[in-house]
């Protein structure tokens, strides 16, 4: 069954909202840069609220790996997801630090980007169009890709029944496909949930 992560949660109102859906993962996203920025202490404070069988992902871009580690060892995130120009060096000196699981992000645009993904040593990669851009990418790149995956990109209640579908990935990945105005939408959330057991069920 494809697993469901709902990505850049902000607010009380998200993880309720998540904890009542019964999905598989969460994310906070570290990166400063970000509308969906949240601190170490505000995703602490979140995680508390979050139901013990969701797993809360953690989103970083060029972090020091000493920083990333800090927060898996104190519980504030489960899992590690890099999603910046981090390198198989990056993993490694991760690896030394936590034996927390890390997904690695790439930006599919071509058969090679695919097979770099294949090939990363992290735990579970992440297949994307880009940083947030909000759009897919051309999905047949990856259509024999042999590895499990979160796939994401321009993901939403009305094309994620179709990803299941063709693609059957380890799991979804979504934000701005669940926003209104750029907050989390509860009900967006909802259909964006049902869209995905709806194509397990079929």
């Amino acid at each position: 069954m494809t697993k469901i992560k709902m990505c850049g949660l902000t607010r009380t109102c998200d993880i309720a909202a998540a904890n009542e859906l019964k999905i598989a993962y969460i994310g906070f996203v570290f990166a400063p840069k970000s509308k969906r920025y949240v601190s170490p202490e505000q995703a602490e404070e979140l995680k508390k609220l979050l139901s013990p069988d969701i797993r809360a992902v953690g989103v970083f871009v060029n972090e020091k790996p000493e920083v990333i580690a800090d927060l898996l060892e104190k519980g504030v995130i489960d899992l590690a997801q890099l999603h910046g120009e981090e390198d198989e060096e990056t993993i490694a000196r991760l690896r030394q630090l936590t034996i927390r699981p890390i997904i690695r992000a790439f930006k599919i645009q071509s058969a090679e980007d695919a097979a770099k993904a294949g090939a990363c040593s992290a735990d579970a990669v992440l297949l994307d169009s880009g940083a947030g851009t909000g759009v897919t990418f051309n999905w047949e790149l990856i259509r024999t890709f042999s590895r499990p995956y979160f796939l994401a990109g321009g993901l939403s209640p009305d094309n994620v029944g179709e990803a299941v579908r063709k693609l059957h990935p380890y799991a979804v990945d979504v934000s701005s496909g669940i926003e209104t105005d750029g907050k989390k939408d509860q009900s967006k959330m909802a259909a964006f949930a049902a869209a995905v057991r709806k194509e397990e069920k079929t």
